[in-house]
């Protein structure tokens, strides 16, 4: 292998960056799941449905299941964080914006080193990411 190969191989600077922050973040999310899941073992917090209404439920479908249990759909939740059974969201949700964070940090990159082309790309990857997550077309965040 030559070095023109060698060097064709390897990972650029910009996914360095994106590799390293995304290990990072899956870090921290799985650290805030498991307080969070531990918070919820231990009953710090009152629990927003009962744990026999979740089972006698587990069979049902997504609506009735969140009838059943007075849960919300879609970013519903985050009104409920005091609630033991959802502080768990905190880490899933980190974990699910973390593509977009890495997103904005190779942005920020491409645009300092002038590459329009990719910076352009970043730029609609963050956009429809946002879109999607925020559930304004009905198809996402539930």
């Amino acid at each position: 292998m030559t070095t023109k190969d060698e060097q064709a191989t390897k990972p650029s600077q910009n996914q360095i960056v994106y590799a390293n922050m995304l290990v990072v973040g899956v870090w921290v999310s799985i650290f805030i799941m498991m307080v969070t899941y531990f918070i919820y073992l231990a009953n710090i917090l009152p629990a927003h449905a009962d744990i026999s209404i979740i089972t006698q439920n587990w069979d049902k479908g997504v609506n009735e299941f969140l009838h059943a249990t007075n849960s919300p759909h879609g970013w519903g939740w985050v009104g409920l964080l005091a609630k033991g059974d959802f502080l768990n969201y905190i880490g899933f949700a980190f974990l699910a914006l973390m593509t977009i964070i890495c997103y904005i940090v190779l942005l920020k990159g491409f645009i300092s080193q002038k590459d329009w082309t990719y910076a352009v790309i970043a730029f609609l990857e963050i956009a429809v990411l946002s879109v999607a997550a925020s559930g304004l077309l009905g198809s996402g965040g539930h």
